[in-house]
């Protein structure tokens, strides 16, 4: 074993959500994989992500939301503190080679007790949007590390330790890629995935159920549906698909994503970071409705290359109604050979080796941890804007 291949400890700091969640996994078991041990940080949501950290140490440490005015902002600042000073603690047992956050309000605590103590970090970026929290800390870090190329609102100056890596999809996701796209037949079963991720999506169980409704009645008979919907929503979607007598199948959470993905001839979904980055692993075509709130517009952005492509159909919330739904299904879904090939420019946006990448690129991150100091700590020296 050489000294680079040594057994190290590393901290995987990330928000709750599974934008975040997600590629942390993946890191994680690459890095177990190689030998080393890892810790996560993260909020209550994150430590409790089903199916993704089994065996791996979890921490929740505080971290508040800079919003709500200067009342919220003096919460948080003191939730931050608190997050740090345990994250500090944290380290002085578990001793880490780096920090590595990817996200989120609850990775700031992490970076922060980080820069105290003078451990190495960095920051992975899954959307085609820097992050606010990523862009908070990326003149502090010592790498950055990104999904897609160009990433906006990443300063020019920052670009010399930045590094284009991609988003890390779990394994089983990944094996797809080995997968010849499903055989679909004139008259066969054409099978559609709705999934709004891992928040679920309200405009996707309204629009799609009577989209689909509204098909030719050749096509419509060869729908097979699985929907996954929010648990407010699933009982009026359910009712819809029976209405429409088109067979679905209905889930607040899909454990068994990647064997969904695996079948799927169409996906419809949001643009989220993950969905992406498994829509493209897997080579799957797709109708993508990107989130109209999300911070600075980053689902729009995210969903650019791979409908530059040809590998999806981008519709803006406001113009996604069942009448353009079902005009968009119909270009897809009608022509086998122009579907496979939209599969095939799907996949021709994936990067395969984004686990494997970061995780070089975190162990390169590899310096002897210093001696932490005793005592006092120091305030930080972020700013918050």
């Amino acid at each position: 074993m050489t000294v680079n291949q040594r057994p190290r400890h590393f901290v995987l700091a990330a928000g709750g959500t599974g934008g975040h969640m997600v590629p942390a996994a993946a890191l994680a078991a690459e890095l177990t994989r190689r030998g080393h041990r890892v810790a996560l940080v993260s909020d209550e949501r994150g430590v409790r992500f089903p199916g993704l950290f089994e065996g791996i140490q979890t921490h929740v440490l505080p971290a508040g939301r800079f919003t709500g005015g200067p009342l919220g902002w003096a919460k948080a600042t003191r939730s931050m503190w608190r997050g740090r000073m345990m994250a500090r603690e944290l380290y002085r047992t578990f001793k880490p080679a780096a920090v590595i956050g990817f996200g989120g309000y609850p990775a700031l605590p992490a970076l922060l007790a980080a820069f105290a103590n003078r451990i190495p970090t960095a920051v992975h970026e899954q959307n085609a949007v820097l992050g606010r929290v990523n862009r908070l800390v990326a003149r502090r870090v010592d790498a950055i590390a990104t999904s897609s190329e160009p990433t906006e609102r990443l300063a020019s100056g920052l670009l010399a330790k930045t590094h284009l890596v991609g988003n890390p999809v779990r394994e089983a996701v990944l094996a797809l890629r080995a997968r010849p796209y499903p055989l679909l037949e004139e008259d066969g079963i054409f099978r559609v995935l709705v999934t709004g991720g891992s928040q679920g999506a309200s405009i996707l169980s309204q629009v799609v159920p009577d989209g689909l409704a509204m098909l030719p009645v050749t096509f419509r008979r060869r729908l097979q549906v699985t929907h996954q919907a929010r648990i407010e929503d699933i009982d009026a979607v359910r009712a819809q698909y029976a209405e429409h007598h088109i067979p679905a199948e209905l889930a607040t959470y899909l454990p068994d994503m990647p064997e969904q993905l695996a079948w799927a001839h169409l996906v419809i979904a949001r643009a989220g970071a993950s969905t992406i980055a498994e829509l493209t692993a897997a080579g799957r075509p797709a109708i993508l409705v990107p989130l109209p709130g999300a911070t600075d517009d980053h689902q729009t952005v995210n969903a650019r290359e791979i409908t530059r492509a040809g590998g999806a159909r981008t519709i803006r919330q406001g113009d996604f109604t069942a009448v353009e739904l079902a005009k968009q299904m119909q270009k897809l879904g009608l022509d086998p050979a122009a579907l496979q090939n939209a599969a095939g420019r799907a996949r021709s946006c994936g990067r395969p080796n984004a686990a494997s990448d970061l995780a070089d690129l975190v162990e390169s991150l590899d310096a002897p941890v210093s001696r932490l100091p005793v005592g006092r700590p120091s305030k930080p020296k972020v700013q918050f804007a």
